[in-house]
């Protein structure tokens, strides 16, 4: 997730240096063209690119906004995840009778180990990777069977409450309200899969840029009066505010996609087993996560 932090250059001008690489050349083509074959090229009065340029910045407003809508409703996933998770835990130690302090723990420490590999599962990395400060043998063995590791862990979870029903540790009004908490739980990682797996449509991407390409052609022929050492330069900043623009909304529609500009989802993992670790009064406290770069994860 961005910070509130300047941006380095770099980073943007690595983002569209391709794009801005065509339209130079495009330019460069356009201009020799106008050199050589000037009486064959038709005069194109600049309304035209104008108003190709007002129908990008439409296209590009709608995108913009229907990227934003699904980083959005990732962020507020993770923060229903927050709070369902502190829910779980208050309502173990509420519900359960006293003397099962230690299968709280092992519940809590397991939850924890559930956001990070949901996290780790929605970045395409691996869902098991430094879990087993977390789990011990017997949960680690019992995720063998599944594909879905953050589902596995939610069967575990809620096989130990359906222990505690059975022997007797809560009541069964308490029991629902704890699989209550487990289902919002579910509900939340099947709404983070779901925009995962959605796809933005590629050939929206595709004739956005088209249309960007013709808009550079026809203003560049538009521009025949001006001088070349001052058309060039335009062309390439209008193009480059078009194409980041783009190129924002493209890293906004995929909020899991381990970019700089995803949902922290492991900056809230982390806050999460802070919460957790002092509910249980576990002095292994870790530190929130903190960021000296433009962006935290």
């Amino acid at each position: 997730m961005l910070l509130n932090k300047p941006i380095p250059f770099k980073y943007i001008f690595n983002k569209v240096k391709h794009e801005l690489m065509y339209v130079l050349l495009i330019g460069l083509a356009v201009l020799l063209v106008k050199t050589l074959f000037n009486y064959a090229i038709p005069e194109i009065p600049l309304t035209i690119p104008t108003f190709l340029g007002t129908a990008i910045s439409v296209i590009l407003s709608f995108k913009l906004s229907q990227s934003y809508d699904r980083w959005w409703e990732a962020r507020k996933i993770w923060g229903s995840i927050v709070n369902d998770s502190r829910t779980l835990i208050i309502q173990l130690q509420s519900f359960v009778r006293e003397g099962n302090q230690e299968i709280i723990r092992r519940i809590a420490l397991r939850h924890i180990a559930w956001c990070y590999s949901l996290g780790l599962t929605l970045r395409e990395l691996n869902p098991v990777e430094g879990l087993e400060k977390y789990l011990d043998h017997r949960d680690l063995s019992g995720l063998e069977q599944h594909r879905n590791k953050p589902l596995g862990l939610l069967q575990l979870t809620a096989r130990d409450i359906a222990a505690l029903k059975n022997e007797g540790q809560v009541d069964v009004y308490s029991h629902v309200q704890l699989n209550n908490t487990l289902v919002n739980l579910t509900n939340s990682m099947g709404m983070a899969e779901r925009i995962k797996g959605t796809v933005f449509p590629v050939t929206y991407r595709i004739f956005l840029h088209m249309i960007i390409y013709l808009f550079i052609i026809l203003l560049s022929i538009s521009l025949r009066t001006l001088e070349s050492y001052f058309e060039i330069p335009l062309l390439l900043i209008i193009a480059a505010l078009f194409f980041l623009l783009e190129r924002t909304a493209t890293h906004l529609q995929d909020p899991f996609s381990n970019k700089p500009t995803d949902t922290a989802m492991t900056a809230i993992a982390t806050t999460i087993e802070i919460n957790l670790r002092q509910l249980i009064n576990d002095k292994n406290v870790p530190q929130p996560i903190t960021s000296t770069d433009f962006y935290v994860k």
